[in-house]
């Protein structure tokens, strides 16, 4: 299936950036190994759609946010449960607002709330997210490039959940809450599978959205959307139906099962809310339909989902038991750049993990995992998922023109 699936919705512009690499593991930087013999020629990957972000302010913005230093993960987790004053013993934090006192929907999805009920009940759970983030390379140097998106608060003392990708390598984040106050967020924690970060402002007495439960949806079901659609549009709520479960979607190199609906999405409005007519929580809004010709294709993902990587990520910092090869990926055109051909190339080998025991080095082509053959990270990070931490796996793997295998035990993905 064709990924036309619009996701970066934390920026507005489009760039012509290359893809830097993904992986297993980490991503770092690194320098082109010596030039080997091509392997083996397969077919290149199809190419991503790249949505890049606003330059801003030029050599004085530049000044200002340039000290500024990637807080992020383990460091931010720790700062918001020592703000919270939590203990890792004591259950864990509770998501979610009390239950609505309106009598439920029945199975036709109707309910006594009407649109403009269930709009004021639930736009103080939704809060603008403005980003920053400082950029190195291209014609600028340095640069500064803005994003912004949505997020729905989970705790009335300022845990909010939003989207991995509204975050991911930002240097600051900002809350705009429904009130117009504005506060300074630390991540907790972000999850690049299922798109999911968590984010927390020092703050108390929010309005925690109700979760409902996404696994009782039915299609034709009336949803409503609320987010800041085009980074500016703040609020704004739009509606629809449910118009399909359980979709298996690519974007951006994961494939998730995501919820199908109608209602307008925009960029910005990723990491919003999408609500029941009883205005319960039932999705976090994602991706839309990036062709021209389609009209009301949106996507979300499932509350039911969401709030249970929402608590390992406020638990953890991390979601336990993802597998991880121990190794730094690349394919597609970042690999035909630097490997002069096209497939699954490692680029770092993580010290002391399952890849580095096994022999594995940087260079080397992952042609398949057990026997499922892997073209593209897409592909070995779709392959990976049906395993978990600790299980062994099979690689067949190209050096310099000779195949071999290599027995791999897998690690876990963590912070």
């Amino acid at each position: 299936m064709e990924n036309k699936w619009e996701y970066d919705y934390s920026s507005l512009y489009t760039s012509g950036q290359n893809t830097p690499p993904q992986e297993p593991s980490a991503q770092p930087a690194f320098t082109p190994p010596p030039e080997q013999p091509p392997v083996q020629d397969m077919k290149p990957a199809r190419k991503k759609r790249g949505i890049g972000r606003r330059i801003l302010g030029g050599a004085l913005a530049l000044v200002v946010a340039a000290g500024v230093g990637f807080g992020g993960g383990w460091a931010g987790y720790m700062a918001a449960r020592q703000s919270l004053g939590a203990d890792s013993s004591s259950g864990g934090v509770v998501l979610g607002g009390s239950p609505s006192t309106v009598e439920p929907a029945g199975d036709n999805g109707v309910s006594a709330l009407s649109k403009v009920d269930v709009s004021n009940l639930v736009e103080p759970s939704v809060v603008v997210i403005t980003t920053e983030q400082v950029v190195t390379g291209g014609f600028f140097g340095q640069y500064v490039e803005s994003g912004a998106g949505s997020g729905v608060v989970l705790t009335q003392d300022g845990y909010i959940i939003t989207n991995n990708h509204v975050v991911t390598g930002a240097n600051t984040i900002k809350v705009t809450l429904h009130d117009g106050n504005e506060y300074d967020a630390t991540l907790v924690g972000a999850d690049s599978q299922t798109d999911i970060a968590m984010i927390k402002i020092n703050a108390t007495g929010l309005v925690p959205a109700v979760l409902g439960d996404s696994d009782s949806l039915a299609v034709g079901q009336e949803v409503l959307a609320v987010g800041n659609p085009l980074g500016t549009l703040g609020g704004t709520v739009t509606n629809g139906i449910i118009s399909a479960l359980n979709r298996s979607i690519s974007v951006e190199g994961q494939t998730m099962t995501l919820i199908q609906h109608s209602a307008q999405v925009s960029p910005g409005n990723s990491g919003g809310g999408l609500f029941n007519m009883n205005g319960e929580l039932v999705g976090i809004v994602n991706a839309k339909s990036g062709d021209s010709e389609a009209e009301g294709i949106g996507f979300a993902i499932p509350v039911n989902t969401a709030k249970t990587v929402a608590q390992q990520l406020i638990e953890n910092g991390y979601v336990s038991g993802r597998p991880a090869l121990g190794v730094s990926v690349v394919s597609g055109d970042v690999a035909q750049q630097y490997f002069g051909s096209t497939g699954v190339y490692i680029v770092e080998v993580t010290a002391g993990g399952g890849a580095a025991n096994a022999g594995l080095q940087q260079g080397d082509r992952i042609l398949s995992l057990n026997g499922t053959l892997v073209e593209t990270t897409t592909e070995l990070t779709d392959a990976l998922s049906a395993y978990s931490a600790g299980d062994t796996v099979e690689l067949q793997v190209a050096r310099q023109g000779q195949l071999f295998t290599a027995q791999v035990t897998l690690g876990e993905k963590n912070a």
